[in-house]
């Protein structure tokens, strides 16, 4: 929302600069994303006196000595007829660049030298006046800046109005919030107030007539209330000045002065209007209905656009001659010609103006407001100031006014009580303090002491609770404000949900790896015919649920890669979406974790600078920690899957016997030729619960599942002071036996003094009988106390070869 500083004091007459109004807004009501000033082209420019002043002969030329400030007159030439000695003009010296892109330099004119140049209003871009140049009339000494002596710069702020505040998309919005936080009263601007005479309105509940023309109303639901006001005798034409300076410092242009009336109202108050040329409404009737099915509609920028039964529109006797909410019609568009005009002033179902403009692909200052929600309590009001702003500004006579529809239901109030502040924000704010911050900003305020009685304005909607309140009290006196101190406990007993607890042990695990965490949506391109799809999606090309995490990851890490990124280590714990029977339903929701890896599989060193890259058995191996730090103690186990479908799942991965997830080579992922394979784990976590909430008092958490499993603590051990005894075994494994099943059992075998146990080697191919791999694995034991003889490793590894072959069919390879 961009607001001007300069119209906003005619609102709060303040004594704050821009930069400090600025400051307010970002601390107290939304963030400020852009702070401009106007005119900054003329900052350069100053006012001189013209201290001489002679005729160059046979010209209509004048010679001129300029007093700039500087001390030194200045010789300069000019070509304008009302120079005239010791009167002050704009004066650009040597070097300024002009609004028109020109810089001015020292040259030689019919012989005279000139040094700078006297400026017009329309070389100023201040106006069309270009016969001569500007005179000033000001006290200001020679060489003052420009900005500083005309009243024509302006600060343009650009506010960031979340979707929760409509009410500050205008001027007076923001002028309310500013108010309350200086404490300068509003008051009611010069060009706020009309000198028009204006008739009650004829009301109806559906339907209402006068001064020949019919307002009717099929569609109540989409269109609450609906005003209207009848503009005989008006000529269109030019903005007066003021107006257009008014428009240009919020950054829109004038168009004429109904146009432009309609826009400055809807900057100052919110309320989007929309001025019909009434003599080309057909029976001089306005019917607010749904589309016919195949109806087309040509809008104000020329296109021609197929409306459905779905929309909201306004038509006259004969067919549809605007959008509801969202442009009008090049049917009745007012033009130089129109003399009689229909104002409208409504208020819209903000969902059915969202999925019209969404449809026809339109976004407009209009829809941007109504798709939000407008005060419909203020739509009187604005319909008898917009007639009277036309009738003033573009002449006429406001013949009679319409009323279609209910006022809107009061406000319902909320019970409040003080002492609640205390216990959310950790600050008692005294029950006095908190009236009048409310009271400041709209709110009716009854009652007293820790029982309030609180009425929100109708502007706004986003309040309804007791915490919308406290919230409100927070912001008001200041975030700054609030305690930094950490409480001594959290604020209940329960316990975290399981999945939650297991969620932070997995992210914990991850980061420890050297992993990023990332937190994307969880919208996707459509991958399957199943596939649910979002009915109001965020972008068209991402409008579908994903069916799982790494669909995601793959993206971001294209992403990384199309900027010459090629390292990539992503997570995610965050939800998927099963299928279901189609492309409007959803077969549930898990909680999964996914990882992603590709590139260097550590940092670069001198001693290394080609690091190797990430493959397959990292892959495997961090899918094994990530299953042992969401289940700790429980048996995982791969098993070699299919390798079918666009990426190749390697591994499927089971914890206690139960299939979990998969580790994948991502060979579907758009990757250049430089780029190194990626790899990605995917395990889910468990369902996403959809129980509803416990009653008061109530929880549904089973104490076995609050509990979450077991945690081994963290034993110490002194460090070793004997030395260990390492020996390896080369041993052939049939092929159907995994090296995890034989590293089981060596540690089950090997007793208490097994140290470690490490795959070193894996051969296959020419030597060893068909159905077999040799693997090598090194065995380190060590006792606490002494030396271990060689009599008691050649036992136990004699022990281990006759387990080995008596459980698995596993022998020692020969030489």
């Amino acid at each position: 929302m961009n607001i001007s500083h300069e119209w906003l004091k005619t609102l709060v007459p303040h004594t704050r600069s821009a930069d400090e109004v600025r400051d307010l807004l970002t601390a107290h009501v939304a963030t400020v994303e852009g702070f401009e000033h106007t005119r900054s082209e003329l900052a350069s420019f100053v006012v001189a006196r013209v201290m001489e002043s002679e005729k160059i002969p046979d010209t209509k030329l004048s010679f001129n000595k300029v007093d700039d400030g500087s001390g030194t007159l200045l010789e300069v030439v000019c070509g304008a007829p009302n120079v005239t000695v010791g009167t002050m003009y704009p004066f650009a010296r040597t070097g300024t660049t002009m609004p028109a892109g020109l810089v001015i330099e020292k040259r030689k004119i019919r012989g005279f030298t000139s040094n700078g140049m006297l400026c017009s209003a329309r070389e100023l871009g201040l106006g069309q006046d270009h016969d001569g140049i500007l005179p000033i009339e000001t006290a200001a000494a020679p060489g003052t800046p420009l900005l500083d002596v005309l009243p024509i710069s302006d600060v343009r702020i650009v506010v960031d109005v979340l979707p929760n505040r409509p009410d500050l998309l205008s001027h007076r919005g923001v002028a309310r919030e500013v108010s309350a936080l200086t404490g300068v009263a509003m008051v009611e601007p010069a060009d706020w107030t009309a000198a028009v005479a204006i008739p009650a309105p004829v009301v109806g509940e559906s339907s209402a007539t006068a001064g020949g023309v019919a307002v009717r109303v099929d569609d109540r639901e989409g269109c609450p209330r609906y005003g209207a006001a009848i503009i005989r005798g008006v000529k269109v034409g030019p903005s007066p000045e003021w107006l257009v300076k008014r428009l240009e410092a919020i950054g829109s242009r004038s168009i004429n002065n109904v146009v432009d009336a309609t826009n400055y109202l809807l900057h100052g108050f919110g309320h989007p209007m929309h001025a019909f040329d009434l003599s080309k409404l057909e029976g001089s009737t306005i019917v607010v209905r749904r589309a016919t099915a195949g109806e087309t509609l040509t809008t104000l920028d020329g296109t021609e656009r197929k409306l459905t039964p779905s929309m909201l529109v306004i038509a006259d006797a004969a067919h549809a001659t605007a959008v509801a909410g969202v442009m009008g019609g090049l049917e009745s568009e007012v033009t130089d010609a129109t003399t009689d005009i229909l104002l409208e002033v409504a208020s819209f179902h903000a969902g059915l103006v969202r999925s019209g403009r969404r449809v026809l692909g339109l976004s407009t200052d209009a829809s941007y407001r109504f798709e939000r929600g407008v005060d419909d309590a203020a739509l009187p009001e604005l319909l008898a100031r917009g007639a009277a702003y036309i009738a003033e500004i573009a002449g006429g006579t406001v013949e009679t006014t319409l009323l279609v529809g209910a006022a809107p239901t009061p406000r319902a109030r909320v019970s409040f009580a003080p002492s609640r502040v205390a216990r959310l924000l950790g600050d008692a704010v005294p029950a006095d303090e908190v009236v009048a911050l409310l009271t400041s900003i709209g709110f009716d305020v009854q009652g007293s002491g820790d029982a309030l009685s609180v009425a929100a304005p109708s502007w706004r909607h986003d309040v309804s609770r007791d915490v919308d309140l406290v919230e409100e009290v927070a912001r008001l006196r200041g975030y700054d404000r609030l305690p930094d101190r950490l409480t001594g406990a959290r604020p209940g007993n329960v316990p975290d949900h399981p999945l939650h607890t297991m969620g932070r042990r997995v992210r914990d695990a991850l980061v420890a790896d050297g992993l990023l965490e990332v937190r994307p949506l969880p919208f996707t391109t459509q991958r399957a015919e199943s596939q649910a799809r979002v009915l109001n999606p965020l972008a068209q090309d991402e409008a579908y649920l994903r069916l799982d995490l790494l669909d995601t990851l793959s993206r971001r890490a294209e992403y990384n890669l199309n900027r010459m990124q090629g390292n990539v280590r992503l997570f995610e714990v965050g939800t998927a979406f099963l299928a279901g029977s189609g492309a409007e339903s959803v077969g549930g929701e898990e909680i999964r974790v996914a990882a992603l890896l590709m590139g260097a599989s550590r940092p670069p060193h001198f001693t290394e600078p080609k690091p190797p890259a990430f493959d397959a058995w990292d892959a495997k191996a961090l899918a094994t920690r990530v299953a042992h730090a969401a289940w700790p103690g429980a048996t995982v186990e791969f098993a070699e899957a299919v390798r079918d479908g666009a990426d190749h799942c390697l591994w499927t991965v089971a914890v206690d016997g139960s299939v979990r997830g998969h580790v994948s080579a991502l060979t579907s992922l758009d990757a250049p030729n430089w780029a190194s394979p990626a790899f990605g784990v995917e395990l889910t976590l468990g369902a996403m619960p959809v129980a509803y909430v416990a009653p008061t008092g109530e929880h549904r958490y089973l104490a076995a599942a609050a509990s979450g499993p077991a945690v081994t603590p963290v034993r110490y051990v002194p460090l070793p002071a004997m030395p260990a005894a390492e020996f390896d075994l080369a041993l052939l494994v049939p092929t159907h036996i995994s090296a995890a099943a034989v590293e089981a059992l060596i540690r089950n075998t090997a007793g208490e003094l097994l140290e470690s146990v490490v795959v070193f080697d894996e051969y296959r191919g020419k030597g060893l009988p068909d159905g077999t791999r040799s693997v090598g694995w090194r065995l380190t034991f060590r006792h606490p106390e002494r030396t271990l003889r060689d009599k008691e490793i050649e036992g136990r590894r004699a022990m281990l070869l006759k387990t080995l072959e008596k459980e698995l069919g596993v022998v020692p390879r020969s030489a």
